[in-house]
């Protein structure tokens, strides 16, 4: 078995989470290709290394001293080798980096929390350092070029074996460095994985996996242990996020499960993500659930408009026009919704619902704002019947009105709104109504 192992900014925080680090790559000889984040937050208090370097960025751009910041990063890292006896000289390297700051991108400038990072574990894993630079090719207009990107990462484990690559950035073929959006290390561990063809790809961070509610709103949710790559693209979406979403289409495609795991407590047993049946015999019936707050609805109504052709396009349109994401459309006989975020349309909404009115002439136009999304989400609900009913009646119990009803084309998720003040106790109701059942599952039958 080979493994692909990409360790979050947290694991990496400081030297005794490199050890930690390095006794969770030496206990498995199949983590042969490692991926890794720049420095982490050592405590609640502290800064991510990144954002460190976005901000001296910022000082750079409005002429603000960037010096005291610089030495902040230079310390952390210092820091780390002292304590680990490293013989890489990060003082040296990381002084030349910040005599000729005014000389770099900003793209460069925050790629050197990855880069300085990768140098010290490589030495002290004892593994080929890779710059990302090097494989990880960028197109000239800011996406990835997968296919060279593959090719490249590809080869260069046919010629060194295991190594140990930087995540979050690579360069265009004119070596401009380019970034991913924040997480995108995820995606790196993610290319890695397919372009080698690896059995698993881990990804080590600082929680044990995904829970099947925010524990926040929800005391002690069960951990999800197995879950499919549609369901965490659901549960992602609307807030659960523990990967970089974008990651798992390389893996997916190929078939490679991904395992979240916890550097703090690696005996845990984390969350798998994969299609894959993996031999389990019964399963929960809700996955998880997941939500978001500050939502608006634009409702259109129109007499014979089922009869009418590009209604609901001309709206869109309007909508594309003013550059705002349309999360969902729920229709009627002579009307329909656009459910936006508030926020997407802070400065447009009174625009919008003009252009509406010139444009469709339609008989009512009623914004109807201050509604939470919440997600029911699980691969057993379409083959459980009743499921939808119970959730509605365990709401009208408690008190809750809903406002919107909806279920996800592939019949994995139910999406109720309901008003922002009942979103939380919504999302309660909800789990205690569910938290724990569990149904036989299909696939063990045809086994």
């Amino acid at each position: 078995m080979i493994k692909v192992a990409k360790f979050g900014g947290s694991s990496v925080a400081d030297a005794e989470q490199f050890k930690k680090v390095k006794q969770i790559v030496q206990s498995d000889p199949a983590r042969k290709f490692i991926v890794v984040s720049a420095a982490g937050r050592r405590n609640p208090a502290d800064n991510k290394i990144t954002d460190l370097l976005y901000l001296v960025c910022a000082h750079l751009q409005y002429h603000v001293d960037e010096i005291p910041l610089l030495e902040d990063v230079k310390q952390r890292f210092v820091s780390i080798a002292h304590e680990l006896n490293l013989k890489y000289p990060i003082e040296e390297k990381f002084n030349e980096f910040e005599n000729n700051i005014k000389n770099y991108s900003p793209e460069y400038i925050v790629s050197r929390g990855e880069y300085f990072t990768g140098q010290l574990l490589a030495e002290y894993l004892g593994l080929s350092f890779v710059d990302a630079a090097e494989v990880i090719r960028f197109h000239r207009s800011g996406t990835v070029s997968k296919t060279k990107t593959l090719h490249n990462i590809h080869e260069l484990a046919k010629k060194t074996g295991p190594f140990l690559l930087p995540g979050f950035y690579g360069a265009t073929p004119d070596k401009e460095i380019r970034l991913f959006d924040r997480g995108g290390g995820d995606i790196t561990g993610s290319l890695v994985a397919r372009a080698i063809g690896v059995d698993l790809y881990e990804n080590w961070t600082d929680v044990s996996g995904f829970l099947s509610a925010d524990p926040r709103i929800v005391d002690n949710p069960r951990p999800i242990l197995r879950i499919t790559f549609d369901e965490m693209r659901e549960l992602s979406y609307m807030g659960a996020s523990v990967l970089h979403e974008e990651s798992i289409f390389p893996v997916r495609e190929v078939g490679i499960p991904i395992v979240i795991k916890n550097t703090n407590d690696p005996f845990a047993p984390g969350t798998i993500i994969s299609d894959d049946p993996m031999n389990a015999s019964m399963e929960h019936l809700i996955t998880g659930i997941a939500g978001k707050k500050n939502f608006l609805s634009v409702n259109v109504k129109k007499n014979h408009m089922s009869t009418a052709v590009g209604t609901v396009r001309k709206v869109l349109s309007i909508f594309e026009l003013y550059g705002v994401s349309v999360e969902h459309i729920p229709t009627g006989i002579d009307s329909f919704g656009i459910v936006v975020h508030a926020s997407d349309v802070h400065d447009c909404l009174y625009d919008i619902v003009g252009d509406i009115q010139d444009e469709v002439q339609p008989d009512e136009v009623k914004v109807v704002d201050k509604f939470a999304l919440v997600s029911i989400v699980g691969r057993n609900i379409s083959r459980h019947v009743g499921t939808s009913g119970r959730i509605f009646t365990a709401l009208g119990r408690a008190g809750i009105n809903i406002r919107l009803i909806m279920q996800n084309s592939e019949e994995i998720s139910i999406i109720v709104g309901v008003d922002d003040s009942d979103f939380e106790n919504a999302i309660r109701t909800i789990y205690n109504a569910f938290a724990n059942e569990l149904v036989e599952d299909e696939a063990s039958d045809e086994r």
